[in-house]
């Protein structure tokens, strides 16, 4: 069975081989693919850490003077074409982060050293370096995901192709971005290489907590094959409604509808806290030397500290976070506080006997209080009547999602965004999904890379000037593919 194609009629591969994926994804879903060999539980082991890079870049139609028929480029080349805009001179900064782990984490094997780091690469920051010509920073990250001792180094985590937030994101349209993901990372690294992603990061760490949109996330990610989602700790509770007591052992995060249905999926919660400055001067590192094993599941396992940030955005992860890792890492390995990637340490937590029933349970913040006045199976029309009381009641009571900051809603203040985006939504479902249209057909593919590359969160996170002509005019786009196209 040979790769996948990287581009088809000029577009990334991201839909069309959905049986090969899944068939890549299901083959080796049951066997370990971090653990050392010959390794079981956490022998010498006291307390552990875990840090992860996010990097992403936009698409944006600004290949061209006029809007509307501007093609689509990355906005790091646009940022590249126009070094005097504003920050635009953080380009060459900015594309030298997303090549630098490729050559830190080998000169750290060859010092004989177990460098760790987790890698979550949006699709279309991916798309936009290859149409770049950044080659060189694609064959650096493909040299750190492949080969024995760098898949032990590097965990790369699966995310929504377009960097879409999940919690405003319709749930049919947040599975496609989902599997596109998929599709465009087993292109350009393989498909073996794709059966070894395991954990999901959402995209600005937005977790649904609507009953409803928070069990359809939930079962998107299991239904795709991931076994963990990372999670901020404010955007949960326990099931009575407190903050989480343990935040530093994984946790079994349980989402029930309105209909009574329960999907649940390992969760590991990344803690609070200025995410950059955290993980730029290695934080992780400091905080687990500081704390020991603990009861889980009738055994003693170390505690696990993990934090995700922006791996290329602010001076602290541009300057600061090159030598603090190299003098991390050079300090933990082979200690009792080491470095550790998510996958590798449930795997080991697994060897150790230590299960998903074992594991401490939590939800999505809020949804104590709904369930306090309802009862799963009550329906959606109950679910939408206990909402509005609650919203009467407290103004602080929101069902828009939580994510890494709690002044932003992906909801509010969008209209001029989210109103085309919707008709751009509802069109494809209409006339693309309804109509199971096949996904290997060119008219699907270039339907679908519009949308997904309209539901990007920048159009939202900005919120007006430039950026919201951006997401309008992408969504018009698509709607435009959609009617006259399919």
């Amino acid at each position: 069975m040979g790769e996948l194609a990287e581009y088809i009629d000029g577009l990334p591969n991201i839909c069309g081989s959905e049986p090969r994926i899944e068939e890549a994804i299901r083959a080796k879903s049951a066997d370990p693919v971090f653990m050392p060999p010959g390794v079981t539980g956490f022998a010498g082991v006291d307390s552990t850490f875990a840090i992860g890079l996010h990097m992403h870049q936009p698409l944006i139609p600004a290949g061209g003077p006029d809007l509307r028929t501007a093609p689509i480029i990355s906005n790091l080349q646009w940022m590249m074409e126009n070094p005097s805009i504003g920050d635009n001179h953080n380009a060459p900064v900015f594309l030298s982060c997303y090549k630098r782990m490729g050559e830190f984490v080998p000169q750290l094997l060859d010092e004989g050293l177990a460098p760790r780091v987790m890698l979550e690469y949006s699709g279309t920051l991916l798309h936009g370096l290859r149409q770049m010509g950044a080659n060189d920073v694609l064959d650096a990250l493909a040299g750190i995901t492949d080969g024995t001792p760098n898949r032990q180094a590097v965990e790369w985590l699966g995310c929504p192709w377009g960097h879409a937030v999940a919690p405003s994101t319709p749930v049919q349209d947040y599975r496609l971005h989902v599997r596109a993901w998929q599709h465009h990372f087993a292109a350009l690294f393989g498909l073996e290489a794709l059966s070894r992603v395991r954990g999901f990061s959402p995209a600005e760490m937005a977790l649904p907590n609507h009953p409803d949109v928070a069990y359809e996330f939930v079962k998107t990610l299991t239904d795709c094959g991931y076994q963990w989602v990372l999670v901020q700790e404010h955007t949960v509770e326990e099931p009575g409604g407190g903050g989480l007591q343990r935040p530093h052992v994984p946790h079994r995060l349980v989402c029930t509808s309105s209909t009574g249905d329960v999907a649940s999926i390992t969760a590991v919660v990344k803690t609070q806290g200025s995410d950059t400055k955290l993980v730029g001067q290695m934080q992780p590192y400091y905080e687990a030397r500081g704390l020991s094993r603990r009861d889980l599941g009738g055994s003693r396992v170390p505690p696990l500290v993990t934090q995700i940030a922006d791996g290329e955005n602010g001076g602290v992860m541009m300057n600061e976070f090159p030598p603090k890792y190299f003098d991390v890492i050079r300090e933990c390995s082979g200690t009792q506080t080491p470095a550790m990637n998510v996958t590798e340490y449930l795997e080991r937590l697994h060897s150790a006997g230590v299960g998903p029933g074992d594991l401490p349970v939590l939800q999505p913040q809020f949804q104590s209080r709904i369930w306090g006045r309802m009862n799963p199976g009550d329906g959606p029309d109950r679910l939408a009547e206990v909402i509005k009381q609650l919203q009467d009641e407290d103004g602080r009571f929101s069902m828009e999602g939580g994510s890494w900051t709690n002044n932003i809603s992906w909801v509010r203040g969008y209209d001029r965004v989210l109103a085309p985006m919707d008709e751009a939504s509802s069109l494809f479902n209409e006339r693309v999904l309804a109509k199971a249209v096949p996904t290997d057909d060119p008219r699907y593919r270039n339907a679908l890379f519009h949308l997904l590359t309209a539901e990007t969160s920048c159009y939202r996170y900005w919120g007006e000037g430039i950026w919201t002509d951006y997401g309008a005019e992408l969504a018009r786009r698509t709607i435009e593919i959609v009617t006259h196209d399919l």
